[in-house]
This record gives C-alpha cells, sequence and structure tokens, in this order.
C-alpha cells in the first residue's frame, strides 16, 4: 500500500481551487455564487468534452480496417458511453436554467472577451461527428469497417439487426447524433434566454451564430436508414 488518498488521486486541492469568480467579493454573494455556478457548470462539460473526444477517437481508431470482430465490440462499447455522456452534458445545460438572468447580467461584463465559442474541444468533437452535409472522421471509419466486412453501409441499413455489431454501431451513431443535436439545442435555448438578441462575450452574434451551427451530424446514415421504414 501507497498510503495514496482519494483526494490525493483526484488532487481534489487543485480541482477545488480553480473556480475564480472575477466578480468582487464584496458584490452580493448571490451573484458571486451564480458565477461560480456558471464557471463550474462550464469547466465540468469541458472535462466530460474531454472523454467523449477520447473514446470517440478511440472508437474510431477500433473501426480502422484491418480489424478484429472484437474491435468492433470495444468500438460499440465506445460508442454506447458516449451516448450516456452526452446525456450528461444536455443535462447540465439544463441545470443552468436555474441561473437568475438578473445575477448573469452582473457577472456577464466580467467575462470580458472569454466565450463558450472559444472552446477547442468543441472543433474537435464537431470534426469528429461532422454536421448536416456530411460524416466526420467517426463515421468515414465506419464506413471504412463496414466495407473491410464486404458490405456498404446500405446495405448494413438495409439488413437491419441481420448486419449483427454494424447495425448495433449504426444504431449508437444515430444516437449519438440526437444526443449531439439536443445538447446545441439546448445551448441555444439557454443561450436566448440569458442574452436575447445581444452579441456574445466573445464578438460572435450570440443566438443566431449558434443557431448557424446546429447540426444533426450523419446525414448519410439517417437517410440510408429512412429508406428501411418507409412512409
Amino acid at each position: 500500500m501507497t498510503g495514496l488518498t482519494y483526494a490525493d488521486y483526484l488532487r481534489m486541492d487543485d480541482l477545488l481551487s480553480l473556480q475564480s469568480p472575477r466578480t468582487p467579493h464584496t458584490a452580493d454573494r448571490a451573484v458571486v455564487l451564480a458565477e461560480q455556478f456558471f464557471i463550474i457548470t462550464h469547466q465540468a462539460s469541458e472535462l466530460w468534452l474531454k472523454q467523449i473526444a477520447s473514446d470517440l477517437d478511440a472508437a474510431a481508431e477500433a473501426l480502422r480496417p484491418p480489424h478484429q470482430p472484437e474491435d468492433l465490440e470495444l468500438s460499440a462499447e465506445f460508442l454506447a458511453r458516449t451516448v450516456e455522456l452526452l446525456r450528461v452534458l444536455h443535462e447540465q445545460l439544463a441545470a443552468l436554467e436555474k441561473l437568475p438572468v438578473r445575477y448573469f447580467a452582473e457577472f456577464r461584463p466580467y467575462l470580458a472577451g472569454a466565450s463558450g465559442a472559444q472552446s477547442a474541444q468543441f472543433r474537435v468533437l464537431a470534426g469528429l461527428l461532422g454536421n448536416d452535409r456530411g460524416g466526420g472522421s467517426l463515421y468515414q471509419a465506419y464506413r471504412s469497417a463496414a466495407e473491410h466486412l464486404g458490405l456498404s453501409v446500405a446495405e448494413v441499413c438495409a439488413r437491419g439487426v441481420g448486419a449483427g455489431v454494424l447495425h448495433r454501431l449504426a444504431e449508437a451513431l444515430l444516437d449519438i447524433g440526437n444526443g449531439y443535436w439536443r445538447w446545441k439545442v439546448t445551448h441555444l435555448a439557454l443561450v436566448s434566454r440569458m442574452i436575447d438578441q445581444r452579441d456574445g462575450t466573445g464578438g460572435t452574434s450570440g443566438a443566431g451564430h449558434l443557431a448557424r451551427r446546429i447540426a444533426l451530424p450523419f446525414p448519410e446514415l439517417r437517410r440510408l436508414r429512412s429508406l428501411r421504414y418507409p412512409d
């Protein structure tokens, strides 16, 4: 036994020192705590984004040929976890609805030019998932996996459960796409509630900027799957 403690393992002192509201301590305590809530929520989101991006990158790597059957199952596990983590991200944004607008208005000037639009991990995730015009690197890896097994994505969708793990992977991708879209829509709703038509702190058009970037990933997969269930 090394004597490692829970606090040491998680570096609790470092972790709990990372929240530094810029609202003066002389301000109303409710405003200071509101900014702390805002910071914690965004820091936690960035941590989950780190895990999501890592899992999706690992899932894509497991899909790329040559691969073994167990690699595809491993990819499915990574994708299933991502579905749940996107749900966590969504719930964190929903929690921010409990941030009173009057308090946000008081500490917002202290954000200066800082903005969620500057998140590097947002861009990493977008590169993995793609948008409503085309699939990102994750979908390209999935398509390569299907082709390596002698099937097109269209054939996988047509076979349904008969395609085995490829079917489960396709369904997981669609669940991820839906979760990603829901997270983006919730973010837009939250920003609209907080700043209405005002510009974002990072110089963007605020809600308008977010609205233009909401996308439902994996358009080809969604189109091909819909052919199996025509109206």
